[in-house]
């Protein structure tokens, strides 16, 4: 099985996303990628479980992607050996009127994870700029002063709402908050058949939707919005990955090895000693549990 390097996937120049494959051959089986993904997996719980002992870092992961790119399913099978305690996921859905009472960085501000933890959001508080930028109308809903009309959001609306993000971003990274954004590429065509599939498996057709259909009509429009939307936000604090999806077991292994890989280079995660007067009276305490 080929070996990958995360940083092959990491965003460091410009990118067009319509060069970059969907596909990525690790020359081997699907079952042989299973089991990688299975030992890597392992690692990450363990490794979670120092991150909660340590309690300095907490870790988000933003997964982003077109509908059907695999995001709920990477979920289940890049974290199923976490403890639970140790990690949180967050579906974010249309805001609704609680959140619209608010900035549009509030709800996702009071997911975030705690330090000790880790933090998945399952699309993020980029769709501020993907799916609003798609559908200006929606941010009519936002009660934004000076807002008053669609022609009120204009390029200079979405430089102040980049920045927004970015400074977001910056102050939660400064405050010991280590992220991952993670950006599924698929193709157009794979799309399509996985949409076919929801519609002839039975137990697949609660996940379809006529709107479906409609976003993806613009999929040219979303694919120029995720593009410049990656090149704006990729920082070293804050990268992006593109990580190839048409083939899920491939792209759920690339994000458990960069997740993997690029945490343990943080050498100063480790258990915490006990201190020196525990440690001395180990044997005393031992002792006095047994004769209980």
């Amino acid at each position: 099985m080929n070996k990958i390097r995360h940083e092959d996937f990491k965003v460091s120049d410009p990118i067009e996303l319509s060069k970059i494959p969907t596909t990525y051959n690790l020359d081997a089986s699907e079952k042989k990628i299973e089991d990688e993904l299975e030992e890597v997996r392992e690692k990450l719980g363990k490794l979670q479980d120092t991150l909660y002992a340590h309690g300095k870092y907490a870790v988000l992961v933003c997964l982003q992607g077109m509908d059907t790119s695999g995001k709920d399913s990477l979920i289940r099978e890049v974290f199923k050996d976490f403890n639970t305690r140790g990690i949180i996921v967050h579906s974010f859905k249309v805001p609704t009127d609680l959140e619209l009472g608010h900035d549009y960085l509030w709800r996702h501000y009071i997911a975030l994870p705690q330090r000790g933890k880790f933090g998945v959001f399952n699309r993020t508080h980029y769709e501020n700029v993907l799916v609003t930028r798609v559908h200006p109308e929606y941010i009519m809903n936002e009660n934004i002063p000076h807002v008053n009309t669609v022609e009120d959001i204009n390029d200079k609306f979405w430089d102040t709402r980049f920045e927004q993000i970015k400074n977001f971003e910056k102050h939660i990274a400064q405050n010991g908050t280590i992220i991952f954004k993670f950006y599924l590429h698929l193709s157009k065509n794979e799309q399509r058949n996985r949409l076919l599939r929801r519609l002839e498996k039975k137990e697949k057709n609660w996940k379809f939707s006529a709107g479906d259909l409609k976003e993806r009509k613009l999929w040219g429009k979303y694919q120029d919005c995720y593009q410049d939307a990656i090149n704006r936000t990729s920082l070293s604090h804050a990268p992006w990955y593109v990580i190839p999806a048409d083939d899920k077991p491939t792209a759920r292994y690339i994000v458990a090895r960069t997740l993997y890989d690029t945490l343990k280079e943080y050498e100063d995660i480790q258990e915490p000693e006990l201190d020196e007067k525990t440690k001395a009276n180990l044997d005393l305490y031992k002792k006095q549990l047994e004769n209980e």
